[in-house]
């Protein structure tokens, strides 16, 4: 199959709602920036991503727990972690549209524009505050309207909102900005209520809401958007038969970089490791690195992964007074257990599933996209041949319905829409691994006609061995 890859951004979007992955939130209303519904097959491929992760990292480990943690958590859950104090970026307006711009996103479109404006150890993420002010004052940096802005000032990403039953007598409460919080939380109820020993992590996943600045980029910013995060708690103190912290990291990096490669299927070529410098990375962390992927907008963060310390069961240990430590049965030791985080974006790793898996058949002059079968958002399509024929209907959803009730759960298409090749081209589009096709041929020797998603090649396959067909073909 002669093709082309690396899509556009404006090609991604176009597919994902012509198929039905992503819509615009409330469209008939104008939309609302940042903001998309996962449609039919867009909902099922995310649920897969999710499912991929949870088996990989949860289930199939035995170092490792659940949590499914609320997202209105206690306020001063995100006073110790600093939230509510430090969690921001960098704001600007443009002074005659009043819109607002992220400061550092302003700044890297101009750097692009001037690239020998800056050397190349320059790095946007190195900036204050105030150093941003600086560098758009002096390289008169203006808003996409050609605007000039004003100085810039940290903006807090948290939602705020309110409980109470009586008006006027309300807390102030926020949807959280990360799953994270949660888990620590809960780190001396999940200790209480199981057998885990250190080292263990603690999984989970869900929203999580950030009033974004930035619009643009599809779901990849989003205002409410899905984490898969870990905390991984381990004894720091390797003489006193603790771990190594940088083997810890390296262990993670490399599970994560497998993941990400073989359980999703990603080009390696697209994928690189950066460390964050001591400027950018989180006063809570002694070391951060992002696993990146090249969208189509570039090299942009898809899962990070950050070395905490024992920063944030701290915090909470001071703000709620309660002792959040461990006490190895072998040791006598009691402290306070150090954290690796990898964090996950789910709706990035959607995305980015999307557009890796994007090709254009020139040959056949048709959209495929080469999912992976397992996390396709149908295994398989099954179709009649003709929908006036009742004989090929009745066989075709026999088929189906033998398929769809399988203990194997295979994800089944039904479409008896238009003619057979435009049936074909839109499950291509929408990445079904193969179509099966109900003729006359069906009736006469209980035969099917499957085709190949990829190769568009067809092979005739008995009824009865079809299960056997697509158990082989879809691992």
């Amino acid at each position: 199959m002669s093709h082309t890859t690396n899509p556009s951004l404006e090609k991604i979007v176009a597919l994902a709602k012509r198929r039905g992955f992503v819509f615009p939130t409330s469209e008939i209303y104008g939309g609302l920036a940042n903001s998309y519904d996962y449609g039919p097959v867009g909902s099922s491929l995310l649920k897969n991503i999710r499912d991929a992760w949870w088996h990989t990292f949860i289930n199939k480990r035995h170092d490792m727990v659940g949590l499914d943690s609320a997202i209105m958590l206690h306020p001063q859950t995100w006073v110790a972690s600093g939230h509510v104090a430090s969690f921001s970026d960098p704001l600007v307006e443009d002074i005659k549209s009043h819109k607002r711009y992220r400061a550092d996103h302003l700044i890297e479109a101009w750097i692009e524009k001037n690239p020998t404006a800056v050397d190349d150890s320059f790095n946007v993420e190195d900036l204050t505050v105030e150093a941003m002010g600086t560098f758009i004052s002096e390289h008169k940096v203006t808003s996409p309207e050609g605007n000039p802005v004003t100085d810039p000032k940290a903006f807090n990403l948290l939602f705020e909102s309110a409980i109470g039953s009586v008006s006027g007598d309300k807390s102030t409460i926020y949807l959280r900005g990360e799953t994270a919080q949660g888990i620590f939380s809960d780190f001396k109820n999940v200790l209480d209520s199981t057998r885990v020993k250190l080292p263990f992590g603690v999984g989970q996943m869900g929203k999580s809401f950030r009033n974004e600045i930035t619009t643009g980029q599809f779901v990849f910013r989003t205002l409410e958007f899905e984490q898969a995060e870990i905390e991984y708690f381990f004894n720091p103190n390797v003489e006193n038969g603790g771990s190594d912290w940088q083997k810890l990291m390296n262990d993670w990096k490399e599970a994560m970089w497998q993941f990400v490669a073989t359980d999703l299927g990603i080009t390696t070529d697209k994928l690189r490791w950066r460390r964050h410098t001591d400027t950018e990375r989180s006063h809570y962390s002694l070391d951060t690195y992002d696993l990146d992927y090249e969208f189509p907008f570039g090299f942009k963060e898809l899962w990070g992964v950050a070395y905490r310390t024992d920063y944030d069961l701290k915090q909470h240990q001071e703000h709620s007074k309660q002792k959040l430590q461990y006490t190895d049965s072998h040791t006598g030791e009691t402290f306070v257990p150090h954290v690796i985080e990898p964090a996950l974006g789910l709706n990035r790793a959607f995305l980015m599933v999307l557009c890796d898996a994007y090709r254009e058949d020139t040959e056949n002059n048709r959209v495929v996209l080469e999912l992976k079968p397992d996390l396709a958002p149908y295994h398989v399509a099954v179709f009649p041949l003709l929908k006036n024929k009742p004989e090929l209907v009745a066989k075709a959803e026999q088929i189906r319905d033998q398929l769809t009730n399988s203990r194997s759960k295979w994800r089944v298409a039904y479409d008896d829409r238009g003619n057979i090749g435009k049936r074909y081209l839109s499950q291509d589009e929408i990445g079904t691994p193969f179509c099966i096709t109900i003729d006359f041929d069906t009736l006469e020797n209980d035969e099917v006609t499957i085709r190949n998603r990829t190769t568009t090649q067809q092979e005739k396959v008995s009824v009865d061995q079809i299960e056997k067909y697509l158990v082989e073909h879809c691992s």
